[in-house]
């Protein structure tokens, strides 16, 4: 069966020192960059997600609220909105980016470069399973877990190699993965 490794998010805007900087964020960047070199053989494909924002309208605020407003982040084109240099050999073999014009938190909402859609990608290689890992546990890895249960795939998220914004977040998110199928396992256990 096709498994696929979806890495969401590992991006410098979401780790320490970013413009939406998650406390862990740079060693969970270093942790899955880790796991893929020992793990890439296991994959029939690996896909990366970023926020790629460009005029996403209200998800953007000089006042932000933290629950459906921001501050500005993954402004497509700037360093930070690029991969995490700790990713630099991950060897992916799709890019999707998300969010462009409109708040985006699945990497389901985006696509590559040819306007392929990443549940278009998985069904093309035949990928039933998904791993989810990436940043951040609470928002995006969340969604994208979410998304890959409703469009049918087995979900695993390795929660080791991801991160929340809160750990108060991660306990709700992990419940609400939990209770939608989401199967969570630790890396050593994921092979």
């Amino acid at each position: 069966m096709a498994r696929a490794l979806i890495v969401v998010d590992v991006q410098p805007t979401f780790c320490e020192g970013g413009a939406l900087g998650v406390a862990g964020g740079n060693d969970v960047a270093s942790a899955i960059a880790d796991y893929a070199a020992h793990h890439r053989g296991e994959y029939d494909l690996v896909v990366t997600t970023q926020d790629w924002h460009i005029d996403p309208g209200e998800h953007f605020s000089e006042q932000p609220d933290y629950v459906d407003t921001w501050p500005p982040h993954g402004v497509a084109g700037t360093a930070e909105a690029e991969l995490h240099p700790a990713l630099a050999d991950l060897d992916a073999d799709a890019a999707i980016k998300k969010g462009q014009y409109q708040a985006a938190y699945s990497g389901f909402e985006g696509h590559d470069a040819d306007g392929r859609r990443l549940v278009d990608l998985l069904h093309d290689a035949g990928v039933r399973s998904v791993d989810v890992v990436g940043i951040a546990e609470s928002h995006c890895v969340l969604r994208t877990a979410l998304d890959a249960v409703t469009e049918g795939f087995g979900v695993r998220v390795i929660t080791d190699l991801t991160v929340p914004v809160t750990p108060e977040q991660g306990a709700a998110a992990r419940e609400q993965m939990a209770r939608a199928g989401v199967v969570l396992v630790a890396s050593e256990d994921a092979a």
